[in-house]
């Protein structure tokens, strides 16, 4: 058994959502391609691209890494590139993605031999989450004026609209999409392939799959586009773990339990957006807070109902680990970076990544 901390990436529940993936696939004549800005664990890209059809990206760095490690088809984006990094971003890529007119045209040049497309935005979303909302107000992610648009059709053959952030409805995804049809209407039925982005939990229990997969054929026949999605969460959702253990245990009006690791160096999204993290089964009549080891006083997991005292040295699984957090791990206060573990289909567990103090030494100078 590794040492903790560390993530244990189970691959029959990454399975789960990559057959949902499949389905989708073949009912609905979509392709997926895994957004990398939430999982870049690429031990698992050989398993994931037995299931979807490349990947998408939001720098260079995505870009070269979908190229090299999952290969397919690998479409590049970003809010905006620059001078020195454009060539070898069309080198590693099958479609660049340009998020502004300004972009589009100040590289018509170097980008005139690669399939081009433009983001949209169609400036409608229900997220909650301000922070992470594209169609907020405001928002700099894409171009909605039509007529600006349709001056440099002639310079693109594909859009990208991404305006869903979480979204676990299938009838406001409904609602959103035909929203994107009555304004695009007349953009859309000019391109060869429309991407409509991530923020889609399709994968997640009881969505109703033939539903969405009638809707997305019905928008592809309806303008005659091959229709794109970019899982990211959807991908991953419940695949993996962070497996701690409890170093000590204290009470302040509260029972407390400090483990082997830390929120904001080990799961930083759920502390940028002050969410709770997960703990199963969350029942029992022994509530304690899980706290990290950090110096950071609002380094807190949550608090949990366990069905037995804690103890130093009992182990705990944080669940839902995988979108945003391995991408988004860091070194704050020198914590020690968690593993990369990997269960097979068969059980056994192999690890893929250990994390030295020579790797926290070269990631400063």
């Amino acid at each position: 058994m590794p040492a903790t901390p560390y993530y244990l990436l189970d691959k029959s529940k990454l399975l789960r959502n990559m057959e949902k993936i499949a389905y989708v696939r073949e009912h609905s004549g979509a392709k997926a391609l895994l957004a990398l800005k939430c999982f870049a664990t690429w031990s698992v890209f050989d398993f994931m691209s037995e299931y979807m059809d490349g990947t998408t990206s939001s720098s260079l760095y995505e870009v070269k890494l979908g190229r090299q490690k999952f290969g397919k088809e690998t479409h590049a984006y970003s809010v905006a590139y620059s001078d020195d990094e454009i060539a070898e971003v069309i080198e590693n890529a099958d479609k660049i993605i340009f998020n502004s007119i300004s972009q589009l045209t100040r590289f018509a040049d170097q980008a005139s031999g690669i399939v081009r497309g433009l983001r949209l935005n169609p400036q409608v979303s229900t997220s909650s989450f301000d922070l992470a909302d594209p169609a907020r107000p405001f928002s700099r992610l894409g171009e909605w004026d039509v007529a600006k648009v349709e001056a440099v059709m002639d310079q693109i053959s594909g859009f990208m609209i991404h305006n869903n952030c979480e979204n676990a409805d299938f009838d406001l995804f409904d609602r959103m999409l035909t929203d994107i049809e009555d304004k695009f209407g007349s953009l859309l039925s000019r391109v060869e392939w429309v991407s409509l982005g991530g923020g889609i939990h399709f994968t997640g229990d009881n969505y109703p799959l033939d539903k969405f997969c009638a809707r997305l054929k019905a928008f592809s026949e309806k303008f005659g586009v091959q229709v794109y999605l970019e899982p990211g969460e959807a991908s991953i959702t419940k695949s993996t773990t962070l497996e701690v253990t409890v170093l000590d245990t204290l009470f302040n009006g509260k029972n407390l339990a400090i483990v082997d690791s830390s929120i904001e160096a080990h799961m930083l999204d759920l502390l940028i957006y002050r969410e709770n993290a997960k703990v199963l089964p969350n029942t029992g009549d022994h509530p304690y807070m899980i706290c990290g080891k950090s110096c950071l006083a609002g380094d807190v997991f949550g608090e949990f109902d366990f069905e037995h005292e804690i103890k130093v040295g009992d182990r705990i699984s944080i669940q839902d680990a995988a979108g945003y957090t391995m991408v988004k791990k860091n070194w704050f206060n020198g914590v020690g970076m968690p593993s990369i573990v990997i269960r097979e289909l068969d059980g056994t567990e192999r690890i893929v990544r250990e994390f030295t103090f020579d790797d926290y030494v070269s990631s400063l100078s």
